[in-house]
């Protein structure tokens, strides 16, 4: 094993976490109808259902992710999470041309955030976390 293994994974997990639980408690309170609004605008059924899904993902697996906790799992779900996202609200080949850029920009993001996500559910946590401790 290589000795920055452990300190990378957790250093990659806070960067994760980092983009995922501030969405998660941002859409909260006042952002929920923002965000029911806004997946109804892309033609979803339930919105309000969707937004309540969001929340507990990004917040839920974020912080489960972040504090190494079931962290395959957490993973796993936001992979699946963010690949669902890039497809239904960064639908680059849907939109305007003046908004093609930006939306491709977003979606190979989500995608690269996606193969990220699948390697640490691939490989875990590392021994600085919570399924760490367990072994």
């Amino acid at each position: 094993m290589n000795a920055l293994q452990n300190p990378l994974a957790l250093i990659g997990r806070i960067l994760i976490a980092w983009l995922f639980i501030p969405a998660g408690w941002g859409k909260l309170g006042a952002g929920f109808a923002g965000t029911a609004g806004y997946i109804a605008s892309k033609g979803l059924p339930m919105p309000e259902a969707g937004a309540a899904l969001a929340i507990v993902v990004e917040l839920g697996a974020g912080l489960m992710v972040l504090l190494g906790f079931k962290t395959r799992w957490a993973a796993l779900a936001l992979a699946l999470f963010t690949l669902a996202s890039a497809i239904f609200f960064h639908n680059f080949w849907a939109v305007p041309e003046a908004q093609q850029m930006m939306q491709k920009l977003m979606f190979n993001k989500n995608i690269a955030i996606t193969g990220g996500l699948l390697i640490l559910a691939a490989f875990g946590a590392g021994a600085f976390s919570l399924d760490g401790r367990k072994r």
